[in-house]
């Protein structure tokens, strides 16, 4: 289970913390597009601490950019642990990044029973540490809101992360 993310920080927060520490960030997003990215790299100065992106939209980009396996994919599908767990050691295999978060999720509309609009699942990969995955049910609150949620959700696990050295 990721730590308590229900603790406010600001990106600029997140970028200091990491930069105390010398963790360089990656981020590796589906459902949400590059928003994370995009929020920590609105902070000038960004560069010495977030390292890159990954926006991995489709399944083969999963594979192709992140190295997630196809038999994961078609066991869990791309909405499950099993599969940020992958994006965010893939975000870590893939850059010089000591800390990458992952996103992946059903922003809506629509869902199914088994995986409802609003369920988002969560990576956090540190480098020589466990990965930590959790699954989040914002519910369907409408595609932009379970988007700007699941960002703001994973920043603050970014931010409980920095923060628990």
């Amino acid at each position: 289970m990721i730590p308590d993310a229900t603790a406010p920080a600001t990106p600029a927060e997140i970028l200091q913390a990491a930069r105390y520490w010398g963790l360089k960030i990656a981020t590796a997003e589906s459902c949400t597009g590059g928003m994370v990215a995009v929020a920590l790299t609105d902070v000038a100065g960004s560069s010495d601490v977030f390292e890159r992106g990954f926006v991995t939209y489709s399944n083969a980009a999963k594979v192709e950019m992140l190295g997630v396996s196809p038999a994961t994919l078609d066991a869990h599908g791309a909405v499950s642990e099993a599969v940020a767990r992958e994006m965010a050691e893939g975000a870590l295999a893939h850059s010089a990044a000591g800390l990458a978060v992952s996103v992946t999720g059903i922003a809506g509309p629509g869902g199914s029973e088994f995986k409802p609009e609003g369920r988002v699942c969560f990576g956090l990969a540190r480098r020589g540490r466990a990965t930590l995955v959790e699954t989040v049910e914002f519910g369907a609150l409408g595609r932009t809101q379970v988007r700007e949620a699941a960002r703001d959700h994973a920043l603050r696990v970014l931010a409980r992360s920095v923060a628990v050295m």
